[in-house]
């Protein structure tokens, strides 16, 4: 134990162990009477703070007591969520954390990461140098505009970052003392954020154009100076920025975006999954997407490029999607369509300006996946006639929250009389129907990122690369139920994450390696090493 006296030691999270502190280590940092007497382990500490957590009626009210664990003893809060990870998952993430975002300013306690505003453009690399992290290995980053599905919650979108890394920890395994939350802090467009006398942002429409690219430039090179190797992760940017911030960044940083690479490796999973037990192969499957921003293409391309590792031609591989959006099906003749989405546009006299249930009823598609925000667009007529031409349909309503997804799965089954294969964005009960028990698989993007951190981390990576996010999604896909069981889940159970995870860092390490962005290592070397960057959440000494 290092010789930091109280109230330092007290007061700092990552040393704090409260009544867990031994009686030698009361009496050499004079802790003496400042803790109750009784010496507790840490399990006991954590049989104590999950009676505190449950006797929350809200789950507003359980986030914030989770909030304040983790803002006093980070070694407990991470043991608490290791311990009981199916339970506190939907209140850490979603849904929970929309909530927290829209409610950040009522909430808030204590700063965790940094608020990177604006006005303060000129000094971005001061204020990294204000963070509490000495050394980081991953940064998360958001600039609040497209949190979920909610919009726009500006400065209030921090709580995503906090999330996000929180899991990088309990699931990843990498040290919270190496982690760095960040939000962009460049105004809102949120009336009713900016009217809000509380609200704790900068009290500004939001910056865009060129302005907004010099702010994300200025980040950029502070976080390339203070910070050189960290794996920036961009997490809920709004599609007309996400995409390019990525294609600007992503030969220069060790990058990703987990709205289109995380949903899609996931997806593309839980698709593995489906496939096998719809019996239609991956490379036969006919895929309809309700959704054009920057995570549904995304979907799309780790898809179709799957199809073109299992062997069809880019050609083939890319006339098996067809694109709706809120004007219709995309088509070339639309002058409306971003690069992203023309790669999926359909000859112009095909289906011109069709709606879902068009689409449905010419392409009959096997695959369904939903990311628009759309509340409900599954309806019934789309869902049965889609079932009408398909023995298992692949059902995937992906939008977060909660409210804004396609359809809900006790619908799905009805409307399928219970064939449907589906995968939902946030987390639902189990369906019965007709007397068994139908799991709903969350096709949660938890699944990959935290074995991709891991992997960056423990391969030393330079880049991130479309090759290792494939290799993450095979991964997951392998350990599908769904492969062995054609009635069970399309992915793994949550309470099998800490373990999964190993095994995908190390498919992420080894494409790392093979695209010539990580030091040239074997499995061997590169399992150990994973090994040994993995952290726990238990007290040293």
């Amino acid at each position: 134990m290092d010789s930091v006296q109280y109230p330092q030691i007290l007061e700092d999270p990552l040393r704090n162990r409260g009544t867990a502190f031994t009686e030698e280590q009361r009496r050499v940092l004079g802790l003496d009477g400042l803790l109750p007497p009784a010496i507790e382990t840490l399990e006991q500490q954590v049989t104590r703070a999950y009676e505190v957590f449950r006797r929350r009626r809200t789950p507003l009210d359980k986030y914030v007591n989770l909030r304040s664990l983790r803002d006093t003893n980070a070694v407990l809060y991470y043991r608490l969520l290791v311990d009981h990870l199916e339970e506190v998952l939907p209140i850490v993430y979603t849904p929970t954390v929309g909530l927290a975002c829209q409610n950040f300013h009522r909430i808030f306690r204590r700063p965790r990461g940094l608020t990177l505003s604006y006005p303060q453009k000129d000094r971005l690399r001061e204020l990294l140098r204000n963070r509490r992290e000495r050394e980081v290995d991953v940064i998360v980053v958001t600039d609040g505009e497209r949190i979920l599905g909610l919009g726009d919650q500006g400065a209030g979108g921090l709580g995503i970052p906090i999330g996000k890394l929180a899991l990088y920890t309990a699931i990843g395994g990498l040290n919270p003392a190496r982690t760095l939350p960040i939000v962009l802090d460049v105004g809102t467009n949120n009336r009713e954020r900016i009217d809000d006398p509380g609200y704790l942002g900068w009290r500004h429409e939001r910056v865009t154009g060129p302005e907004y690219d010099a702010f994300v430039e200025a980040f950029v090179c502070a976080v390339e100076e203070e910070l050189p190797g960290a794996l920036v992760q961009w997490e809920d940017f709004a599609s007309h920025n996400a995409r390019p911030i990525l294609d600007r960044y992503r030969d220069r940083l060790c990058t990703f975006n987990d709205d289109i690479q995380g949903t899609a490796a996931v997806a593309l999973a839980a698709l593995i999954g489906g496939a096998k037990a719809s019996g239609v192969p991956l490379t036969e499957q006919r895929v309809a997407i309700l959704g054009a921003g920057s995570a549904a293409m995304g979907v799309a391309d780790e898809i179709r490029q799957a199809m073109i590792d299992d062997g069809l031609s880019a050609a083939d591989a890319q006339q098996r999607f067809w694109v709706v959006d809120v004007d219709g099906l995309l088509t070339e003749d639309r002058t409306d369509l971003s690069p992203a989405q023309r790669v999926y546009a359909r000859p112009g006299g095909e289906l011109q300006g069709a709606g879902l249930l068009d689409v449905v009823r010419a392409v009959r598609p096997t695959t369904l996946i939903g990311l628009s925000t759309a509340r409900g667009a599954f309806t019934e007529e789309v869902v049965r006639e889609m079932a009408a031409h398909t023995e298992r349909p692949i059902v995937f309503p992906l939008s977060n929250p909660t409210a804004r997804a396609e359809a809900e799965p006790q619908d799905l089954v009805r409307w399928t009389d219970g064939r449907v294969l589906m995968a939902t964005g946030s987390p639902f009960a189990p369906v019965e129907h007709a007397g068994r028990t139908i799991p709903v698989t969350q096709s949660n993007n938890v699944y990959v990122f935290p074995a991709v951190g891991l992997g960056v981390v423990a391969a030393q990576a330079a880049r991130v690369t479309d090759r290792m996010m494939r290799a993450a999604a095979r991964s997951v896909g392998a350990h599908s139920p769904a492969l062995t069981d054609p009635h069970g889940p399309l992915l793994p159970p949550i309470g099998e994450l800490r373990e999964m995870t190993t095994h995908v860092a190390l498919a992420v390490a080894v494409a790392a390696v093979q695209d010539g962005v990580a030091p040239h290592r074997d499995e061997a070397d590169l399992r150990e090493r994973i090994a040994r960057a993995r952290w726990e959440p238990v007290y040293d000494g």
